[in-house]
C-alpha cells in the first residue's frame, strides 16, 4: 500500500542505525585566496554536506564567525558547492501543482532555511483594515507587497485557503481577507529557488554585520586548495529525527535519505568524532549522494537486519509520492526492529505523542489513549495511515499499523480512534 509519510519510519530508523544518533552535518565557508588586511580578493565558497536544518540563525552565526576572524570585504562572488548530493531533477509543481507549499521543496546539499520564507501576520491593533506582515529571512532587495485586508466577517478556520501569494525572485504580493479572529498566524511560503534565497540572505546579513559584498552567485565545486575559514555544525541526527517524525518534515527526510547515499568523504563525522557512528557508516557501502545509492544503502541495511520487504518502493524517503509502497505487515516488522534496536530511545522519542504534540496534537483527545501512544501519521489524497506504539491500561505495549488507500480515506479517523481505544482497553 501507499504509506504516505509513514515511510519516514523506515528512513529515520535506517539512518539512526547506519549513521548513528550522534551524526552531524557540516557547512563550511572556504577560500582559495588568503585574507589580506580584511580583504578576500577572490571568491568565497559555501560547501554543504546535506544539512537538513541549516537555518537563518545558523547562517548568521557562520557569518559572525567570518567577521570575527577578520574578513571584512569579499571582492569575488559567492560560490555554492552542493556537490555532496548528485543533482536531483525536482519539479515543485509535479506532485500537486502547489509550488508555494513547503512540503514540495526539493533536497539540496546546501539547503538553506528549508528554502522557505516565514511570514508572521496579525491584524491592526487599532481595529483598522490593515494586516501587519513581518517576514524572515528576507533576501537583499526583496519586497513584500502587502494587500491583505483584515476581515470581521470570516471565522479563522482554514484562513490560508483565502489568501493568495504571487512570488517572484524580487517580491511577494500578498492579497485576500485575513480573519481578525485569527489573531497572530505564521504563513510559510516556498517558491524562491534555494540559490536565490541563500544568495540574497547572505548579502543582507553580511552587510548588516558591517561587511562589504557586491558579487554574484554561482554554483561550482570548491577547489582542492581552498581552506576552511569558518564552519557550522548541525544538531545531531538524534535531535533532527524528532523534527522529521513529529512534524512530518518532507525535505528534512529527503536530506537524510540522500545522506545515506553520500560517500564518507562528503559527509561530516559524528559529533565529537564518535567511533560507533564511524563504524556504523563504514558497514554500509555507499556511493554518490543520489537516490539509487540511498536505496541501495537501505536495502543492504534491511538485509543485515534479516528483513525482506519485496514490495518496498521507497522512492524519495519522505513518502510524498504516489509510487511509494510497503505492506502493513512489514511496517509492523520494522517497528518491532526499532523496539529491539540500541537506538530505540531516540527512535521512540521522535514519534508524535497522542493528543500531546506533533501531527497528533489535536487528535485522540478525550479518551484513554491521550499520552499513551507514540504514533506517526501519514496523509495524502486517498491515503491515511497511523503506525507506532501504544501502551494499554494493563501496561502492555502494542505495535499499531493501520493504512487506508481509498478515495474516501479522509473519513478513516473514527476507525483509527476505535482501534486505538480498543487496544488501550486491553481486554482482548
Amino acid at each position: 500500500m501507499n504509506p504516505a509519510s509513514l515511510m519516514k519510519l523506515l528512513t529515520t530508523l535506517a539512518a539512526l542505525e547506519i549513521l548513528g544518533p550522534a551524526y552531524t552535518w557540516r557547512t563550511e565557508a572556504l577560500a582559495a585566496n588568503p585574507i589580506d588586511n580584511g580583504v578576500l580578493a577572490g571568491d568565497l565558497y559555501l560547501r554543504g554536506s546535506g544539512d537538513p536544518k541549516f537555518t537563518y540563525d545558523r547562517l548568521w552565526l557562520l557569518l559572525r564567525e567570518l567577521r570575527g576572524r577578520g574578513l571584512r570585504e569579499i571582492r569575488g562572488d559567492l560560490i555554492l558547492d552542493g556537490s555532496a548530493f548528485a543533482p536531483v531533477g525536482h519539479d515543485p509543481t509535479a506532485f500537486d501543482g502547489k509550488p508555494l507549499r513547503p512540503y514540495n521543496v526539493g533536497p539540496d546539499a546546501l539547503l538553506f532555511n528549508f528554502a522557505t520564507l516565514h511570514l508572521t501576520l496579525w491584524p491592526d491593533e487599532k481595529g483598522g483594515a490593515a494586516v501587519k506582515v513581518l517576514g524572515e529571512p528576507l533576501p537583499a532587495g526583496f519586497e513584500i507587497v502587502n494587500r491583505l485586508q483584515a476581515s470581521d466577517a470570516a471565522q479563522c478556520g482554514d484562513w490560508r485557503e483565502r489568501l493568495e501569494a504571487k512570488l517572484t525572485p524580487t517580491q511577494v504580493i500578498l492579497s485576500g481577507p485575513f480573519p481578525r479572529s485569527c489573531g497572530e498566524k505564521r504563513w510559510h511560503l516556498a517558491g524562491l529557488s534555494n540559490t536565490t534565497l541563500l544568495h540574497g540572505v547572505f548579502t543582507r546579513l553580511w552587510r548588516e554585520l558591517g561587511g562589504q559584498f557586491a558579487g554574484q552567485v554561482k554554483t561550482d565545486i570548491a577547489p582542492a586548495q581552498a581552506t576552511a575559514l569558518a564552519s557550522s555544525e548541525s544538531p545531531t541526527l538524534g535531535e533532527l529525527v524528532r523534527d522529521i517524525n513529529k512534524y512530518s518534515n518532507n525535505v528534512m527526510a529527503r536530506q537524510v535519505f540522500l545522506t545515506l547515499g553520500a560517500g564518507p568523504s562528503q559527509a561530516a563525522a559524528p559529533a565529537g568524532g564518535s567511533e560507533p557512528g564511524l563504524r556504523a557508516r563504514g558497514a554500509i557501502k555507499v556511493g554518490a549522494g543520489e537516490t539509487a545509492a540511498a536505496e541501495a544503502a537501505i536495502s543492504q541495511w534491511l538485509t543485515q537486519k534479516s528483513l525482506n520487504f519485496p514490495e518496498l518502493v521507497i522512492d524519495n524517503g519522505a513518502g510524498l509520492s504516489r509510487r511509494a509502497r510497503i505492506s502493513a505487515a512489514n511496517l509492523a516488522r520494522l517497528l518491532a526492529t526499532g523496539w529491539a534496536s540500541p537506538v530505540m530511545p531516540e527512535y521512540l522519542a521522535s514519534l508524535p505523542i497522542a493528543a500531546i504534540d506533533g501531527t497528533v496534537k489535536k487528535k485522540f483527545k478525550g479518551n484513554g489513549i491521550a499520552g499513551q501512544a507514540h504514533l506517526k501519521t501519514g496523509s495524502l489524497e486517498g491515503v491515511r495511515g497511523i503506525a507506532g506504539y501504544l501502551l494499554d491500561r494493563q501496561g502492555q505495549r502494542h505495535l499499531v499499523v493501520f493504512m487506508v488507500n481509498h478515495p474516501r480515506a479522509g473519513e478513516a479517523q473514527p476507525a483509527f480512534d476505535a482501534l486505538l481505544e480498543w487496544l488501550w482497553q486491553g481486554d482482548s
